[in-house]
């Protein structure tokens, strides 16, 4: 056995590279079944972070769907989701370059449904004894913002005349119909809140021309969200509520068999059945028959599958190897679902119900890793701020060819998630196994506002973006210093959106990092504020408070009016297209560090949105990372990547491998 060499953190050469990654990584998204067949969507960084929709017959063929150049990808609230559906053969989705719908029959070309318009389309049902879609639309052909609405269009037209059937509100998610196809529900919301705040869940009868009858609200405003309706087997409506802090599973029986109509939960426990919708499509559970759900819950950032029975409410644990697992999908016997694990990538996997065999359909990575170049994640509870607890995943270097000199310390990359309203897992993530690899300890925190851990845990959060967050990173980070798992002068701080503005909030009102990257952060919360996207446009109320009324909170936030505190280096990564945080927010930090004399890096990326598709982007951003903290720290690297240009970098004294 060869002994391991002796070289720095930081400079260990990993088989874990960039190239490797693009190459032999796909994004894996959400799952549909139609009878025996088995649709997925896999984004591609090799075809220029092209959507593709794959299918698997019962025979174990997948092939593609959608042919190039059409990317499967919807526009609606900017995030998307829920851009393809199948039903009987025939696939409909949206596609990303004109965001019109397509019609595209077994074995034939895709057909335009939609007209030349700006209307973009999600979350689409079919109404099979009426021959339509029900879907969201987004409309952007007026003045101000754009107006969201529920409409039915002609599955077999062409530009066919489209129906509003529900209007009025400012959101509107999941709109899904009763078996027998007499009733629709849905779920609608208003500024300022964002869907884990407040949402509504209504019911409608539909008429005998297709229009929504006695609509009436069952559940749902005030500080109680709901998500994910749907209809059982035998025309029973469920839904999801965090009424009791946490995000649980409930029934709904109407007024005509109970007395006002009831709603019940099946299975109260401290644990999450849902996330936050960022994203349409999203799916928790479903149902195998009427008397069994499939579900996935999370406690403490891990995901479980389990059978529940709803009459019973009696809730069975499935033994699975996946510590993520989501986009549940059930037909008679089998479930279909997307999973991942700390030491597996994520893959679309079957399960048949009877003898409990798990398949793997695809993963989004064939590569084979010697585990001895894995960090296998540890899950923390750190002491932060107000004598309350934070969680992370604490991944410590791992590299079987390497260790430091004795008495050395791994630097340390603290990742902030982006959301804020969203949450990290303990999944397998190749990007932070790059760095592990190298000699990096990497803490992927769960601050306070995270999901996962119930709507109190979520509302750490509100009117205190900024600081919580900031100092959950701050705080974590300096536990494992004091444990002496990693080197307290060399703490660094990355994130992407939200998590990049934690980032820099980190990197300017706290004293405790020592360079770090922002990843289409926002540096500005009143330009935030007065120049994003519909469906954030009024995030920052309950996140900062009311603007202009709270301008105060807004400039005392931002890293742009506070960059005297600013004394470390940064580098920034921004595609030119985004419209969610747009460019000027990274370049007028960039401008204020250069004329700071501060070291300084800016990377931006043409045609490139809200998070980077491309192979080429996704592999210069690791690579240009890692070569900022190897001169920021002067380690040698164990291989040669493109540089980055930095300004006002003094040359430093480079550590021997």
């Amino acid at each position: 056995m060869t002994e391991p060499c002796i070289a720095p953190y930081g400079s260990w050469k990993s088989p874990i590279t960039s190239d490797l990654i693009v190459a032999g990584t796909i994004g894996l998204g959400g799952v549909r079944l139609d009878g025996d067949i088995v649709y997925w969507s896999e984004m591609r960084p090799t075809e220029g972070g092209r959507n593709v929709v794959v299918c698997r017959t019962a025979d174990g063929q997948i092939t593609d769907v959608t042919p190039p150049p059409l990317n499967v990808r919807s526009r609606v609230h900017e995030y998307g989701g829920g851009a393809f559906l199948v039903h009987q053969g025939t696939l409909y989705f949206s596609n990303f370059a004109d965001q019109r719908l397509y019609r595209q029959k077994a074995g034939q070309e895709p057909v335009a449904i939609t007209p030349e318009q700006a209307w973009r389309y999600a979350d689409g049902v079919v109404d099979a004894q009426r021959k339509r879609m029900i879907c969201v639309r987004e409309d952007h052909t007026g003045e101000g913002e754009p107006v969201n609405t529920l409409v039915s269009l002609d599955l077999d037209g062409q530009d066919a005349p489209q129906t509003v059937l529900v209007s009025g509100n400012d959101f509107y998610a999941a709109p899904r119909l009763s078996p027998d196809g007499s009733k629709l529900a849905w779920i609608c919301w208003n500024h300022p809140n964002m869907p884990w705040d407040s949402t509504e869940l209504w019911v409608g009868e539909i008429s005998a021309e297709g229009t929504i009858a006695q609509a009436q609200r069952i559940a749902g405003g005030g500080e109680e969200s709901i998500v994910q309706p749907l209809w059982s087997p035998d025309g029973t409506l469920y839904f999801v509520s965090d009424r009791s802090n946490w995000w649980n599973l409930y029934r709904w029986i109407p007024a005509a068999q109970a007395q006002g109509g009831e709603v019940t939960a099946l299975c109260p426990m401290e644990a999450e059945f849902a996330f936050p919708q960022w994203v349409f499509g999203y799916s928790s559970y479903d149902f195998e028959s009427a008397e069994q759900i499939i579900c996935t819950y999370t406690q403490n950032g891990i995901s479980y599958l389990a059978s529940l029975n709803p009459t019973t409410k009696q809730l069975t644990p499935i033994e699975t190897p996946y510590t993520e697992i989501s986009g549940v999908h059930c037909s008679r016997g089998k479930v279909v679902f997307n999973a991942g694990s700390a030491t597996q990538p994520g893959a679309i996997v079957q399960l048949d119900l009877a003898t409990h065999q798990l398949q793997v359909l695809r993963r989004s990575s064939e590569l084979e890793i010697d585990p001895g170049y894995l960090s296998v994640p540890e899950t923390i509870a750190f002491p932060t701020e107000n004598h309350l607890t934070a969680y992370g995943f604490y991944y410590p270097p791992k590299n079987k060819d390497f260790q430091a000199p004795a008495g050395e310390r791994p630097p340390l990359l603290v990742k902030s998630h982006g959301g804020p309203t969203g949450a990290t897992s303990a999944a397998f993530n190749l990007k932070i196994q790059y760095w592990t690899s190298r000699g990096f300890a990497v803490l992927d925190v769960n601050y306070g506002g995270s999901t996962g851990y119930g709507r109190e845990y979520r509302e750490r959060l509100k009117g205190q973006w900024g600081i919580v967050d900031v100092d959950d990173c701050a705080n974590g980070a300096k536990y494992l210093a004091a444990q002496g798992k990693v080197d307290g002068d060399r703490l660094v701080i990355d994130g992407g959106s939200a998590g990049g503005y934690t980032t820099l909030c980190a990197l300017t009102f706290r004293d405790v990092f020592k360079a770090g990257a922002s990843y289409y952060g926002v540096s500005d919360l009143e330009a935030l504020a007065t120049d994003t996207h519909k469906f954030e446009s009024r995030y920052l109320d309950s996140l900062i408070g009311p603007y202009p009324e709270r301008k105060d909170l807004y400039v005392e936030r931002s890293p742009i009016h506070a960059t005297q505190f600013l004394n470390c280096p940064v580098i920034f990564f921004q595609g030119d297209e985004d419209k969610i945080v747009p460019p000027n927010q990274a370049e007028m930090m960039v401008n204020a560090l250069r004329e700071k004399g501060l070291p300084v890096a800016y990377v931006l990326y043409a045609g490139e949105q809200h998070g980077f598709r491309k192979a080429e982007n996704i592999k210069r951003t690791l690579d240009g990372e890692f070569y900022f903290y190897a001169r920021v720290f002067g380690f040698a690297m164990a291989d040669e990547v493109e540089p980055v240009a930095i300004e006002n970098l003094p040359t430093p004294r480079l550590q021997q491998v």
